[in-house]
């Protein structure tokens, strides 16, 4: 089985975290994935403006607050998820899209 990660995408800051029902609708499709076989991790992620980007390619670590880089979309979640190809995978994030009424991207692990 492949691993992929399903990054959970949005646009607006003032809703990073999901409301109650979206937040319910996620924690059941974690079960199921659990259930499944699929699921080997998820998390959401704080805005954001709480980024450290840190810089070590010259001997000393550079460290800057905020973001990487100034975007309309952000990452405010993910999943790592188990397939047996990338068809399953994409059936996974489309039901992720759905549950967490954000957009979503999927990419294969090397």
């Amino acid at each position: 089985m492949a691993q992929y990660l399903i990054s959970v995408l949005h646009d607006d800051p003032a809703t990073v975290n999901a409301d109650p029902e979206e937040r319910a609708a996620i924690s059941a499709f974690n079960r199921q994935m659990q259930a499944d076989g699929q699921w080997v991790f998820a998390g959401g992620l704080a805005s954001p403006e709480s980024a450290t980007v840190v810089d070590g390619r010259d001997g000393t670590p550079v460290f800057t607050d905020g973001p990487y880089v100034e975007t309309k979309e952000y990452l405010v979640g993910l999943w790592i998820v188990e397939a047996p190809d990338l068809d399953v995978a994409l059936r996974l994030a489309g039901e992720g899209s759905k549950v967490c009424n954000r957009r979503i991207e999927v990419r294969p692990f090397l």
